[in-house]
């Protein structure tokens, strides 16, 4: 636990807190639950329902709160995963969109609680991190297509290619 840590995201959950923290600590590797409170006889929620649960993805602390139907969810907030490759790109875009989640655009998604999270390789970054603003403009008009980010299709996009024209692309 990072004892350092000042912020703690709060997600707001309908009353789904402890199912999506364990579906959270399932698709990272290094994640954990920390503690789980549960409602009290008499409580808005029926009691032994968890009320808040902490836990931790890769060393960043969250709290997952079963507070009822009041807050939903929306695109103003998102979790983003800096991944190292593109299959890294691949497990977490499955892992978050599988049993209920959508796909988005431009590496974008929604899990199947309805919390959104941006899939963004680090490459992607690497790659518009360039003073031709010509190759960034063709790199992020390739994006813009793209819902799981696929970083040959960028490549081949800043060298000027059509998608699926890199070497060694399969399509």
């Amino acid at each position: 636990m990072n004892a350092m840590q000042k912020i703690t995201p709060c997600l707001w959950f309908n009353e789904e807190a402890e199912q999506a923290a364990m579906f959270y600590c399932s698709v990272f590797r290094e994640g954990r639950v920390l503690s789980v409170s549960r409602y009290g006889p008499d409580d808005r929620m029926p009691e032994g329902t968890a009320l808040v649960v902490e836990f931790e993805l890769a060393g960043q602390r969250f709290q997952a709160l079963n507070g009822g139907t009041d807050f939903p969810f929306t695109e103003a907030i998102s979790l983003s995963i800096e991944t190292a490759d593109q299959a890294e790109t691949d497990y977490y875009w499955e892992a978050l969109t599988a049993g209920g989640g959508a796909p988005g655009p431009c590496g974008w998604l929604k899990d199947r609680f309805g919390l959104s999270w941006q899939v963004v390789p680090k490459a992607y970054v690497d790659l518009i991190s360039t003073s031709d603003s010509s190759a960034v403009a063709r790199i992020n008009a390739a994006l813009y297509t793209m819902q799981k980010i696929v970083i040959a299709d960028l490549v081949a996009a800043r060298d000027g290619e059509a998608a699926g024209d890199a070497v060694g692309d399969p399509r």
